[in-house]
């Protein structure tokens, strides 16, 4: 199994990203995909999930209206558009495909410093 982010530098606030979690070695279509970050100092936070369908988004309040998470299954792929960055979005940035009941596998991150 391999989770594999990519996208990730350095921006200024206000510019745009997008994250890329490519993925192989288990049937992709089945998981549902989150992204998290960890800010340094800072706890793990889930930032956005999005079902298997991709019909059901959900997203921290404070990236919504900013950020889009979204899948392409037949490239076995999930993306996370970040837009209207801001400094506090500084974290390393994890992709995470979870079975129901299970705790899924993980990339190995991507880091984010959104500064002037």
């Amino acid at each position: 199994v391999q989770l594999v982010e990519s996208g990730g530098g350095l921006v200024e606030p206000g510019g745009s990203l997008r994250l890329s979690c490519a993925t192989s070695g288990f049937i992709f279509s089945n998981f549902n995909l989150k992204w998290y970050r960890r800010a340094p100092g800072k706890e793990r936070e889930w930032v956005a999930s999005i079902n298997t369908t991709g019909r059901r988004k959900d997203y921290l309040d404070s990236v919504k209206g900013r950020f889009i998470i979204s899948r392409e299954n037949g490239k076995k792929t999930v993306y996370l558009q970040m837009s209207s960055l801001k400094p506090e979005d500084t974290a390393v940035y994890y992709c995470n495909a979870v079975y129901p009941g299970t705790s899924g596998y993980w990339g190995q991150g991507t880091q984010v410093t959104v500064s002037s």
